[in-house]
């Protein structure tokens, strides 16, 4: 697929297209009452796709209200990010861009001028629009941002207790072993109360600051796993050398063979072998804190929120709004519990770059369903201000995916596009692109002496054997290789954004070094 859309450079409020933008008061009547519809975003930290309940990755977790979103709503099974890092991903969430676009392309990067983000255009039409939590992406001082009616929001990471939070341009405190989960949640359910009782169309962005490190469950759901036992991934030890015993590969067809040395083995990434001993690597992870102890304390705080989304489909549902309510939840990025020997997000494998994605609305489309269709956090733009009877902007390169939802047969994507760029703070993972269709992902790195990836996902799910150097496969590695670089020629990607640096990174081998 090579027909893409050239990025439009103004990123002006004009450039939206809808009947009621030259007046507000004519609002679009999309809902069976005659009105557009609400629409909450909940978005979590570091969720990775298969920690929820219904999906039966891990035996013992429990997420009731994420269950019954799916079973409610719609679970999409294939949600990815354009790049697995927060302020990345949370950037295109809000403008519908691609990472080298927004120019948002890590942890530090400020927010360029002239980004618009879509409540702004919301606001454009009368919606009453609210944030609530955990911003952390460009002028990430805490105060309030563009598109926001009300405002409460973290200075970078924020707390799990006892938060200090910017409220509409005021700070506070607050104290008594308040947990920021709760908080917010019930901060936003009272920002939806005082709309309907104003009838005021209402979008909501609650973002939580679960699950990110230092994992701080709630005080009530301390010890809830101690019990549990962690179970290592199958490839927790793929980067190692000298192991026989996994399965094995023919390096030359590319097809199972026994009784041969592990091919995928010997080609993994140097990068990834030496990171095992990093601050995201298992062997080192976070300076050395048992990473078994903090996947329990990470399931633990999962259970706030779920609970958050199911405070905020109950009150839907006791307003009496909850059947033409659109209620969407993802994670920011997903996250590494040993597979590869990695822990954290930032690298293209699956648990990395895929996110746990829920939608409900009965009044849209059917409960129950699973989507297959690939589906980006650039798309949730243009999906929101499609329930408020907007265009999505010209420059916007994601898609409304509702309509996928209701079953009609719409052009759609047949491959993802992924970048990540070269961080001064965390060295030991390069800059990558790579591009994934539903069979097979190519990954190519830059800027350093090492083996690219290719992987066939549908005979090898958990990305053990790579099969980059098959002979039989190189038609379609080099083929892949062209769609990446025509999508990143096509829109602006075709540079390696760099930034001032003056503060030391973190990694334990280097520490003091700038």
């Amino acid at each position: 697929m090579r027909n893409f859309k050239i990025l439009v450079a103004s990123l002006a409020l004009t450039s939206f297209n809808t009947s009621a933008k030259s007046n507000q008061h004519q609002l679009p009547k999309l809902d069976n009452n005659g009105k557009p519809r609400n629409v909450v975003f909940i978005l979590s930290d570091d969720h990775r796709y298969d920690y929820m309940g219904f999906v039966g990755k891990v035996p013992w977790l429990k997420t009731p209200n994420l269950d019954r979103m799916a079973a409610e709503g719609a679970y999409i099974k294939n949600a990815f990010v354009t790049t697995s890092l927060c302020s990345p991903s949370r950037a295109s969430i809000l403008t519908g861009l691609y990472s080298h676009t927004h120019k948002v392309v890590d942890n530090s990067a400020p927010l360029p001028d002239g980004l618009t983000f879509f409540p702004q255009y919301l606001q454009k039409v009368g919606y009453k629009t609210s944030f609530f939590g955990k911003w952390h992406m460009g002028n990430d001082s805490g105060d309030p941002q563009p598109g926001f009616d009300q405002w409460e929001g973290f200075k970078g990471q924020g707390e799990y207790y006892n938060p200090r939070i910017n409220t509409n341009g005021v700070w506070k405190q607050y104290k008594d072993s308040i947990y920021s989960t709760d908080l917010l949640t019930e901060h936003a359910i009272d920002f939806m109360k005082k709309q309907v009782v104003a009838k005021k169309n209402f979008f909501v962005y609650l973002s939580l600051k679960g699950l990110h490190d230092d994992f701080q469950p709630a005080k009530r759901h301390k010890g809830y796993y101690a019990d549990k036992e962690v179970v290592l991934p199958e490839s927790f030890y793929t980067p190692l050398y000298g192991i026989k015993q996994l399965p094995t590969i023919d390096p030359k067809t590319g097809k199972a063979a026994q009784g041969k040395e592990y091919y995928g083995e010997n080609m993994m990434p140097n990068w990834v072998k030496n990171q095992r001993e990093s601050w995201h690597g298992v062997d080192y992870s976070y300076h050395g804190r048992p990473w078994k102890v903090q996947v329990i304390n990470y399931c633990e705080t999962l259970l706030s929120v779920d609970e958050s989304v199911g405070s905020v489909l109950d009150y839907l549902k006791d307003a009496g709004i909850d059947e033409n309510t659109l209620v969407i939840y993802m994670g920011d990025n997903g996250f590494a519990w040993g597979e590869h020997g990695l822990i954290d997000k930032r690298q293209f494998y699956e648990e990395s770059v895929r996110v746990p994605m829920l939608a409900r609305c009965p009044e849209l489309f059917k409960g129950g369903q699973v989507l297959e269709k690939m589906v980006q956090n650039v798309d949730i733009a243009p999906t929101i201000l499609a329930c408020a009877g907007l265009d999505k902007s010209q420059e916007m390169v994601g898609s409304n995916f509702i309509p996928l939802l209701q079953g009609k047969d719409i052009p759609w994507r047949n491959r993802i596009f992924y970048e990540y760029y070269w961080e001064h703070e965390f060295p030991q993972t390069p800059t990558m692109h790579g591009v994934r269709t539903d069979q097979y992902k190519y990954i190519r790195y830059y800027g350093v002496w090492d083996t690219n990836e290719f992987y066939d996902l549908k005979n090898d799910p958990n990305e053990m054997h790579n099969l980059i150097e098959v002979p039989a496969l190189q038609d379609t590695i080099k083929r892949l290789d062209h769609d990446l670089y025509d999508w990143m020629e096509s829109t602006g990607g075709m540079y390696i954004p760099l930034k001032r640096t003056e503060r030391p990174h973190f990694d334990h081998r280097n520490k003091g070094n700038y």
